[in-house]
């Protein structure tokens, strides 16, 4: 499967568990511990799902959405916010139309994969046909 992932949290344990599971369902992940490191990949390239922390000290994920529009970087992504916050708070205003889903931690690991095989599908019907 060509599809990729990009998690994106400051907790190092969280990172570990998800890219550990991802592994063993033969997925490609990346990590990023920040905002930063998360524009650094998609400037490199990086086009998939992106599983996005909501708090995070420095740049938090509504801010980094906000970077990544207006760097340019969304297209080919699908943003799917991954966060201990029960409900989107006031701060997601003006950038909801770029967040195509919302999952809270805890998550099930077989329904976040189940999530993600939809998205996969998605992006994979959105690429352009090679001719």
């Amino acid at each position: 499967m060509d599809a990729q992932v990009l998690l994106v949290d400051d907790e190092e344990l969280i990172r570990q568990s998800v890219e550990a599971f991802f592994q063993s369902e033969g997925i490609a992940i990346l990590t990023a511990a920040s905002g930063e490191e998360c524009l650094e990949h998609l400037e490199d390239g990086f086009r998939g799902v992106i599983l996005m922390d909501v708090m995070m000290p420095d740049m938090n994920g509504w801010d980094t959405i906000r970077k990544i529009v207006e760097s340019d970087l969304y297209d080919g992504n699908i943003i799917v916010m991954l966060t201990a916050l029960g409900v989107p708070d006031n701060k997601m205003e003006g950038i909801q139309q770029y967040v195509t889903d919302y999952l809270t931690k805890p998550f099930n690991p077989d329904e976040l994969m189940e999530i993600l095989q939809y998205y996969f599908g998605l992006l994979n019907a959105l690429k352009p046909a090679h001719g």
